[in-house]
């Protein structure tokens, strides 16, 4: 069986890094090739000025990263409406509070910024060793920049990751009851049909992660460990995670918070 994924560095002063890297997350390491000059595997990490997942060949689309300084998040955080957002209400911000989070399916780790960035501290683990990479990797970036920015100093200080992959199934198992004040979900829905247009970092992740197919274990756990409450983000017309209704449900465009509350948020 081929390897579905390789590493190749961007340029020759990257190669020693890249191929620790490699070794690390046990995929071969290309040395310096260009991924549109690939025809196998359908995706390489490449690493260079930032790490990247690219898909291979002339006509890919273009790379999947973690940005955490600029592009999409840096206009959220400035322009995306603060405290008001629907995630900031559905994991109980409300005033001066702003409860700490872990974020246990934090994939590219996007809403674990934005809760950062309102205030909470976030703690996130990734169990998928590839998304993992990409994750530290912006994060890593986010806290060199930091030193140049206050105020991305202050949301990278609310910002941890688990030190290695863990199932979220598995930590917070080992959690002590009511120990977490919100616990953030996010699993991995299944693909849509093959009609549908599919962003392109959800079709990466599914060709490599494929969708969590535990997920509806993990609500169990989740509200043992949590004191506040279990936050669980869905598509819109997604069914309740594990069948189970929550407490309430914050209805989006595209997608909702499911909401599983055990004790009252402060006032």
């Amino acid at each position: 069986m081929r390897n579905p994924l390789a590493l190749v560095a961007g340029a020759a002063e990257c190669l020693p890094e890249a191929r620790a890297l490699a070794d690390e997350l046990k995929i071969p390491c290309l040395d310096c090739v260009d991924p549109v000059d690939i025809a196998e595997p359908a995706y390489v990490l490449q690493l260079g000025a930032q790490l990247q997942l690219c898909a291979t060949g002339r006509k890919a689309p273009g790379p999947v990263l973690v940005d955490f300084v600029g592009g999409t998040l840096a206009h959220r955080r400035k322009y995306g409406g603060g405290k008001g957002q629907q995630i900031a209400k559905a994991v109980g911000i409300r005033g001066g509070f702003c409860p700490r989070v872990v974020d246990a399916t934090a994939g590219l780790g996007r809403d674990a910024f934005v809760l950062a960035s309102l205030g909470c501290a976030v703690h996130m683990l990734e169990r998928n060793t590839v998304v993992r990479a990409l994750l530290r990797d912006g994060l890593e970036r986010l806290r060199r920049a930091a030193s140049e920015d206050p105020t991305l100093a202050e949301i990278a200080a609310r910002m941890t990751l688990e030190e290695r992959p863990i199932s979220a199934l598995d930590w917070l198992a080992q959690q002590p009851a009511n120990s977490i004040p919100v616990v953030y979900l996010d699993p991995m829905f299944p693909a849509r049909d093959k009609s549908a247009k599919v962003k392109k970092e959800m079709a990466a992740f599914h060709q490599l992660v494929g969708s969590d197919e535990d997920a509806d274990a993990l609500l169990a756990p989740a509200y043992a460990a949590c004191y506040y409450r279990v936050v669980v983000k869905r598509p819109r017309v997604a069914p309740f995670l594990a069948g189970k209704k929550p407490a309430l449900s914050l209805q989006g465009k595209s997608g909702r918070f499911d909401i599983y509350t055990k004790h009252g948020i402060p006032t």
